[in-house]
C-alpha cells in the first residue's frame, strides 16, 4: 500500500531585498574641523580633547583642502627632538596632507572597505557634490559590518 502525503503545496519564500548600506549611512557627520592658520599645538590639543587621530582641513568657505593627522604631527615632534629645539608654533598648512583621497557619500560599505584595504588610510573625508558632508573611518566600517543582520552581506 502506497503512502500518500496529506501535506499541501509549500509556499515559496519571497526574498526580501535588504537595502545596501552606503557610506552616508555610517559616516560621522559631527566633525572637528581645522584651518591652515591653526597652530600645530592647537591641533594636538584638539586630538587629545576630542579623542581623535585626525581631521579635515577646510578653507574659509568650508571647502576641503587637506587632512591633518597624528602622523603629520609626528614630523614636528621628531624634527624638534632631532634639532634639540622646542616644538615650534608652525601652522597646520605646513604639515597637512594636501593630496586628499575622498569617498563619495553614495559608495557602498563594501567598496569603502576595499578602498581601506588598498590604502594605509585610517579615515576618508566624505563628499557629496564636492561638498564635505562627513568622514568615515575603518572603525565605522567594522561596526557597520558587525551590525549587518543579513547572511547575504547586502
Amino acid at each position: 500500500m502506497a503512502i500518500k502525503s496529506f501535506q499541501g503545496e509549500r509556499e515559496t519564500k519571497k526574498k526580501v531585498a535588504q537595502p545596501t548600506v552606503l557610506v552616508k549611512d555610517i559616516m560621522t557627520t559631527n566633525l572637528v574641523l581645522f584651518t591652515v592658520e591653526q597652530s600645530i599645538h592647537e591641533v594636538m590639543n584638539a586630538f587629545i580633547k576630542n579623542k581623535i587621530s585626525g581631521g579635515p582641513v577646510v578653507d574659509d568657505r568650508g571647502r576641503l583642502i587637506g587632512v591633518i593627522s597624528e602622523a603629520d604631527c609626528m614630523k614636528e615632534v621628531s624634527d624638534s627632538r632631532y634639532f634639540n629645539m622646542p616644538i615650534l608654533d608652525k601652522t597646520v598648512g605646513h604639515f597637512m596632507t594636501k593630496e586628499v583621497e575622498t569617498l563619495p557619500a553614495s559608495m557602498t560599505l563594501f567598496d569603502a572597505a576595499s578602498r581601506f584595504h588598498q590604502t594605509s588610510r585610517r579615515r576618508f573625508p566624505v563628499l557629496d557634490n564636492n561638498k564635505l558632508v562627513g568622514q568615515v573611518s575603518r572603525k565605522d566600517i567594522v561596526i557597520a559590518a558587525i551590525n549587518l543582520k543579513s547572511q547575504s552581506w547586502r
